[in-house]
């Protein structure tokens, strides 16, 4: 896949899928969580259960999407609500350490990511739609 694939509301629901898929799977497994001791990363930044499910029904959910819905107005909108829900989720955890949903977001880690996610989640639907 290009690089500007990748910024366009198709590509941010494959990689971003896959991606999540992903660490939902490390996160249960023991790599980088359901707790601190058992994450490469240690306290600083792990994924609990209530996370791994919230990765595992996003990307699940990105992936059937992109491969089953064809109309590129709903992968835009896709694009446009993970990125806006990582935005609020990342101010959220502006605060410091914060409980979602019963996830529990480290910060400055989780943060970052939502920051980052959300920003390529929203930059996908309003300017990687038009190309």
């Amino acid at each position: 896949m290009d690089f500007k694939n990748v910024l366009t509301p198709r590509g941010f629901l494959s990689v971003g899928g896959v991606v999540l898929v992903l660490v939902a799977v490390l996160g249960y497994v023991g790599v980088i969580g359901p707790t601190p001791d058992m994450s490469l990363f240690g306290s600083f930044w792990y994924f609990d259960n209530a996370e791994n499910v919230a990765h595992l029904v996003l990307g699940v959910v990105a992936l059937l999407a992109v491969n089953f819905v064809k109309d590129a107005g709903v992968h835009k909108l896709l694009a446009l609500l993970v990125g806006a829900l990582a935005l609020v989720v990342a101010l959220m955890n502006f605060m410091g350490e914060v409980n979602v949903l019963g996830a529990m977001l480290q910060n400055p880690a989780d943060m970052l990511l939502h920051l980052l996610v959300g920003a390529w989640g929203l930059y996908a639907g309003l300017v990687g739609a038009k190309k």
